[in-house]
């Protein structure tokens, strides 16, 4: 029997139907989630608030200026302590650093103190998400030693490092002191910065087929002493021979480096699913360099401390946008965690989660507790900002002459007080000319207690390295 013309083409219709709802019920069963944003830190040392293009700086920036663009940069964006490796331990933990036990800078060879384990770490909170992590560049949270063992990069939460202790030696150009993973690399041929970014690269390349998300972490040395740069790049800004002109070569050659890592990014297909956060562990040591700001690198005066900041996210954070709200360092663990929908640590931060300003619902935000910093060899020792107003102290007792820390002089610092206290209306009086505080005892009195309090609580966590 002959089956008519259009029941043919009813039953061909019904098979083709049949076929694609099965094709695509298949599809919809294995289809993977959408995978999860990778993160990439990039952090200058000893970076100026006033070095780069598009804070008004005098080097040529192209790249960072680009950067800013495509997402927010904060112009009163603050480091985590005015030296290094404090700075470092904030960024890590979102926690004060003498919290972590990281008061000063680390020497290795002479001081016990480290990033203690007991601190959770951005890294380890992403590894334990289903990131690939890895830290490459300077390090300076304590690295072992013959005398004094301690913990490196891996124990810290990075599957990969590729780290100094402190400077690129014996100057950012061949340097011969990184180590990979607990092993020393040698002499290398280059620069710092390019060395970092070509080990950066070479890891992306080795993460492009795996299925979970990464975490970079890129450490810069440049512009730290001792500087070097190509001289064809430093001819721009001066003679060879000039530091200021070196100084801003090692910048300018950072910038390339980033490019070339964003051209990576890119590359990858990966650049409008990765946040991307720049800034400088402390101010610049060069006077010229810190916007007109009072005081420099390794002072707790708005210079040392100020820097650039900006965070980039295509579709999620805000694009060209100029955010006047002070920040820090100090907020990225909980900015992080935030924008990616991740639980915090189950202890006290000391930062603040910026992800309402990011995302452009700022309304009702508000900072859960001032920015605050404290530096032994500082004067003033302490610094703390609450809205427009920074209050500055100097200690009640005395220390020794040396000019590193001591570590003998732990039990002083936490037993410690202040006094001279000095108050500036940051909003009227940016570079800190006048102090106002003997018009205003109210204000200063309420300033001096929210000082106090987070001091006490501060101390009360900190790890005496002598007791060890």
């Amino acid at each position: 029997m002959t089956i008519p013309t259009s029941h043919a083409v009813c039953r061909f219709n019904f098979l083709w139907l049949a076929l694609l709802v099965s094709f695509y019920s298949q599809k919809v069963l294995t289809a993977q989630p959408p995978k999860k944003p990778n993160v990439v830190i990039l952090l200058a040392d000893d970076l100026g608030y006033k070095d780069i293009g598009c804070y008004g700086g005098p080097v040529k920036t192209p790249t960072l200026d680009a950067l800013a663009s495509k997402g927010t940069r904060f112009s009163q964006f603050y480091s985590g302590c005015a030296v290094c490796s404090p700075s470092r331990a904030t960024l890590m933990t979102g926690r004060h650093h003498i919290r972590t036990g990281v008061y000063s800078w680390i020497h290795d060879p002479s001081q016990k103190s480290h990033l203690l384990l007991r601190e959770i770490t951005l890294a380890e909170i992403l590894k334990d998400s289903g990131y690939a992590t890895a830290h490459v560049g300077k390090w300076h949270l304590g690295l072992p030693t013959p005398d004094n063992p301690k913990p490196t990069p891996d124990q810290h939460g990075f599957d990969h490092w590729f780290a100094t202790w402190n400077n690129a030696e014996p100057s950012h150009r061949n340097p011969g002191n990184f180590i990979r993973n607990g092993k020393p690399v040698g002499k290398l041929e280059g620069y710092s910065c390019q060395l970092v970014a070509d080990e950066a690269i070479a890891w992306l390349e080795q993460q492009k087929e795996a299925p979970e998300p990464f975490f970079l972490n890129v450490w810069f040395h440049e512009p730290h002493a001792p500087i070097a740069a190509p001289d064809s790049i430093v001819s721009n800004y001066g003679s060879a021979e000039s530091r200021a002109a070196i100084y801003s070569g090692t910048i300018d050659n950072t910038d390339k480096a980033i490019q070339r890592l964003l051209n990576k990014l890119q590359e990858l297909g990966v650049t409008e699913n990765t946040l991307i956060i720049y800034a400088s562990d402390n101010g610049s040591y060069r006077d010229a360099r810190t916007g007109g700001l009072r005081g420099r690198k390794g002072m707790n005066w708005e210079g040392g401390i100020r820097v650039p900041g900006m965070f980039v996210w295509p579709s999620v954070i805000k694009s060209d946008v100029v955010s006047s709200t002070p920040a820090g360092l100090v907020d990225v663990l909980p900015t992080v965690c935030g924008l990616l929908g991740l639980k915090k640590p189950g202890r006290h931060l000391d930062g603040t989660d910026l992800t309402p300003i990011l995302t452009g619902k700022s309304q009702g935000w508000e900072r859960k507790q001032p920015l605050f910093w404290h530096l032994q060899r500082s004067r003033p020792i302490v610094a703390m900002r609450d809205g427009d107003y920074s209050l500055v102290a100097e200690p009640d007792y005395e220390l020794s002459k040396n000019n590193m820390f001591q570590e003998s002089w732990i039990p002083k610092i936490r037993s410690g007080g202040y006094r001279n206290y000095q108050m500036f209306n940051l909003a009227d009086d940016p570079q800190q000319t006048t102090d106002i505080a003997a018009k205003n005892p109210e204000l200063l009195k309420q300033l001096k207690s929210k000082l106090l309090k987070i001091n006490q609580s501060i101390m009360q966590e900190a790890h005496d390295w002598n007791t060890d």
